[in-house]
């Protein structure tokens, strides 16, 4: 069964999905929720709490139960996205690196730009080598907005 909620937040409305199982969706700038799901689920309410308690300053990581459907190596990249620090950043290649293929800083910018649980799996956190700010699946501006956000509440 999946379940949807939608939350408003100081980036616009989000759209949260999971399943019994997890969280396997937050898009921003809202959207339709998925054909047949059902509105509300405890995974729901309590990513929508630590969402509030994130934007508020008051929360550095996430504990929610994630269930993304994804490769095996888009899975692998998520999981190490969640290994960079609050209000740090870390370029595509440091990723590839700690996934342990040195040379697949492209394709980690694949699996980056699939992460389909952003802010929760912070893919906004990874930059380009040089410092830039490199595509952002909801835009440059919310990434910005949510690296600034970060570096004020640290």
């Amino acid at each position: 069964m999946n379940y949807f909620l939608e939350v408003e937040s100081p980036i616009g409305p989000l759209l949260l999905t999971c399943n019994d199982e997890g969280l396997t969706s937050l898009h921003m700038g809202g959207g339709n929720p998925p054909t047949g799901a059902t509105r509300g689920h405890a995974i729901l309410d309590k990513a929508r709490r630590q969402l509030d308690e994130y934007f508020a300053g008051k929360r550095r990581d996430f504990d929610l139960p994630l269930a993304a459907e994804g490769t095996p190596f888009q899975r692998k990249v998520w999981k190490a996205l969640c290994t960079i620090p609050f209000a740090a950043t870390a370029s595509y290649g440091e990723v590839a690196r700690k996934v342990g293929q040195p040379q697949a800083s492209r394709a980690v910018g694949g699996a980056n730009n699939r992460n389909p649980i952003g802010i929760i799996v912070p893919c906004h956190r990874v930059i380009g080598a040089d410092g830039s700010l490199t595509g952002y699946g909801g835009g440059i501006k919310r990434k910005q907005w949510l690296l600034e956000h970060e570096r004020g509440a640290s």
